[in-house]
């Protein structure tokens, strides 16, 4: 575990860390040595002359104040390098995951990073100033001892050393026992937290449809059901592993007062120094018990650190060793791109281009591979073969930053950050002035929501935007890319669930947005396909049709079929109910 430590946290840390277990070792010593001296101290007070103790009783104290200042100064830094672990482990898991691929930031990882940096983080945190004390003297505290018990009794010492191993045995089988316990303990916590998580954010939903209470918070409740029989899964598994090292360290005891006691009888050892070896005879079992009633946190401890190594272990995203040149034009290539997610393959050997300054529309069934098309563009992923360029430089040639910054996205789903509205348009270019941030928002129309809120610029947008409509995130996130003036724009046109007002200021936005750039759209509209200069229609994982609507309409297959159900659907009125 303390390899493990050290392989997932910094140099400040780990120099932290050392000092800890320095203090921690030597106070284990100095333990031992207090011990220790408890033999000879018993042996002369017990014996015939009782003055000649005072010696050892002197160095006893010294050698008890002496461990009394290292376990202060131990606990204390502990408790200082817990504080500091807490701390690097956030930075250095928040550093890790913004480096991550986009692309796997899924729908579950917001359990998982949440479970991560609350509760693993912290059962980690807890090993400097909880655990490391407890497992050091569990260990070493023991070996001294029975290594200074043979400056006393070979015999004694013998027996206890003859006892180590079938203690170790034991213990190795018992913590075995609550391995695969303690893994679907872990499994059903995540699945918890996504659940809680997911419950939260959909409240309106669930009130809107007075289902906000036990039936429709059944998967909460499976995964929080889940949760609590895997804890008893833990306990359950954990006991007989517990009740069998207490049992056998508790035999280690017994065997060693057995044998010292058969050796009073025979003569060979004095009854006042059996006394005395029995007392450290029990100081050499005691903190092995101590240790063993931690068991279930070290064994937790273990994991959480293997559970932040395998994410730190996780490859980032591939930086260039020589990163190109910035392109200077911002047209858009798919070169044979094929694609799969796992082992679900989305897109084959897909070819096309995007010429500077005109707008493709993509259109296509569910699962055609639309949002994948843009996602590459933007290296959420890596293509599995096959090249993506911008401005005929390939996306894994140049920089994450130098990629991103010529790159605008507006999706469907849009998240706003906990703060103000003006905060939130600032994210498109933190550096930018005042003047700029308020142009954006009046040519994304948020102006119009500003003066309707009495905090106005100042006005809270709450999580996730929650304060606002769907049409007014969507204005915002507008504005945002609107502010960042990037050359190449990937939209997800996303105004068919808009209110009128709303999807004609959206409109207006995305005219502003769009207006003498690169432009490649998830199209839902019509009006928007038959303004494309492209119109590619993906299915089965390729490009089924391309041209322009004039082009496309007059041959059949998917576009005239596409073309004639939105006409139809346009069409379409709901009709009074008939009389009687």
């Amino acid at each position: 575990m303390i390899r493990q430590l050290f392989s997932v946290v910094g140099a400040e840390e780990r120099r932290l860390l050392r000092t800890v277990l320095a203090l921690q070792i030597a106070g284990s010593v100095v333990q031992a040595v207090a011990f220790v001296l408890l033999v000879p101290s018993l042996r002369n007070l017990l014996g015939d002359d009782p003055d000649s103790a005072w010696p050892w009783v002197w160095a006893l104290g010294a050698v008890c104040a002496l461990q009394a200042v290292l376990y202060f100064l131990g606990a204390k830094k502990g408790f200082e390098a817990g504080a500091s672990l807490s701390r690097d482990l956030h930075h250095r898991i928040g550093h890790h995951v913004s480096q991550l691929p986009l692309g796997w930031f899924g729908p579950r990882r917001t359990g998982e990073l949440s479970a991560l940096t609350t509760s693993t983080v912290m059962s980690i945190m807890r090993v400097p100033g909880y655990l490391i004390r407890p497992l050091v003297n569990g260990l070493l505290t023991p070996a001294v001892v029975v290594v200074l018990m043979y400056a006393f009794d070979w015999r004694m010492a013998l027996a206890a050393t003859l006892t180590v191993p079938v203690i170790v045995l034991v213990y190795r089988w018992s913590t075995g026992l609550t391995v695969k316990a303690d893994d679907l303990r872990h499994r059903t916590m995540t699945e918890a937290a996504g659940r809680v998580i997911e419950y939260a954010e959909m409240q309106p939903v669930l009130r809107s449809f007075a289902r906000s209470g036990r039936v429709v918070s059944r998967p909460l409740d499976a995964a929080l059901s889940a949760q609590r029989d895997a804890s008893r899964q833990v306990m359950v598994a954990g006991v007989p592993g517990l009740a069998a090292f207490t049992l056998v360290v508790q035999a280690a005891f017994t065997t060693i007062l057995v044998y010292g006691t058969y050796l009073a009888l025979g003569g060979s050892l004095a009854v006042p120094e059996l006394m005395a070896l029995l007392v450290l005879a029990a100081r050499f079992v005691e903190p092995m018990t101590e240790a063993a009633n931690l068991g279930s946190a070290l064994r937790q401890a273990r994991a959480s650190l293997g559970r932040v190594q395998e994410l730190l272990a996780l490859p980032p995203l591939r930086e260039p060793a020589e990163p190109a040149a910035a392109p200077r034009t911002s047209e858009i290539e798919f070169d044979r791109v094929s694609f799969a997610y796992d082992s679900r393959k989305v897109l084959s050997d897909v070819s096309f281009a995007v010429p500077e300054r005109t707008m493709t529309a993509l259109i296509g069934p569910s699962g055609s591979g639309k949002t994948t098309v843009t996602r590459l563009i933007a290296r959420f992923w890596d293509v599995d073969s096959g090249t993506v360029r911008v401005g005929g430089t390939d996306v894994r040639d140049l920089t994450t930053e130098d990629l991103m910054s010529r790159i605008s996205v507006v999706f469907q789903d849009v998240y706003l950050f906990e703060g103000t509205i003006e905060e939130n348009i600032r994210v498109g270019r933190p550096d930018a002035t005042d003047a700029e941030v308020r142009d954006a928002a009046v040519k994304a129309r948020v102006d119009e929501i500003v003066h309707r809120l009495p905090d106005g610029w100042e006005a809270q947008v709450g999580e996730g935007g929650a304060a606002l409509s769907g049409g007014e995130r969507q204005r915002i996130s507008i504005a945002r890319a609107i502010l960042k003036d990037a050359p190449v724009v990937l939209l997800d046109e996303a105004t068919a669930s808009l209110d009128p007002e709303n999807e004609q200021a959206v409109q207006d936005a995305l005219s502003a947005l769009t207006a003498d750039r690169t432009l490649l759209v998830i199209a839902h509209r019509l009006q928007t396909v038959m303004a494309a200069d492209q119109i590619l229609v993906l299915d089965d994982g390729g490009i089924a049709q391309r041209g322009t609507h004039a082009e496309l309409i007059r041959e059949p297959g998917r576009y005239a079929d596409f073309w004639q159900e939105r006409d139809r659907a346009r069409g379409w009125r709901l009709a009074a109910p008939a009389a009687g």
